[in-house]
């Protein structure tokens, strides 16, 4: 029994281990919308012009930039070219503050990326969001160059 249960355990961290989404590649600079594995890239515009994964926000706010609408509207020209497309808006927080604060935060983020991504004309059915909060930092530190990149909303391929 005991050998079948530390068998069991050791598959389990084995695979755990292996495992890799496309959430996590985005982030490390894997694969985004387009599989090229080129950070910060989901693929392109019809003029050749990246579309870029992810937007940032600005300490405790889920307000979108004019820089992350500018993004979004990108994302949003490549999903409408590109119809048979799911997507998953991940949210992401620096690592201040509470476990609890920062998946309310990340979610808060993703919603606001999902509902510009709506009202940009791209079904709602097509887009899911999680919120990993403060538990995939982009960037290891504790200072504001580190925070600031893990302060994000990352759209990766669902399908």
């Amino acid at each position: 029994m005991k050998k079948t249960a530390l068998a069991l355990v050791s598959a389990l961290f084995l695979v755990t281990a292996c495992d890799s989404s496309s959430s996590d590649d985005a982030m490390a600079g894997g694969a985004g919308m387009n599989g090229t594995g080129t950070n910060g890239i989901l693929g392109t515009t019809a003029d050749g012009t990246s579309v870029g994964d992810r937007v940032f926000f600005a300490l405790d706010s889920s307000v979108l930039t004019g820089d992350a609408q500018a993004t979004l509207d990108r994302q949003a020209a490549w999903l409408q070219a590109n119809t048979s497309v799911n997507v998953v808006v991940e949210g992401h927080a620096d690592e201040r503050g509470t476990r609890e604060y920062n998946l309310a935060l990340g979610e808060r983020r993703a919603t606001a990326a999902k509902n510009y991504l709506v009202s940009a004309g791209i079904s709602a059915g097509r887009i899911s969001t999680v919120s990993y909060g403060k538990e995939r930092p982009a960037v290891v530190g504790s200072d504001e160059s580190a925070w600031s990149q893990n302060r994000r909303a990352v759209t990766v391929i669902a399908n």
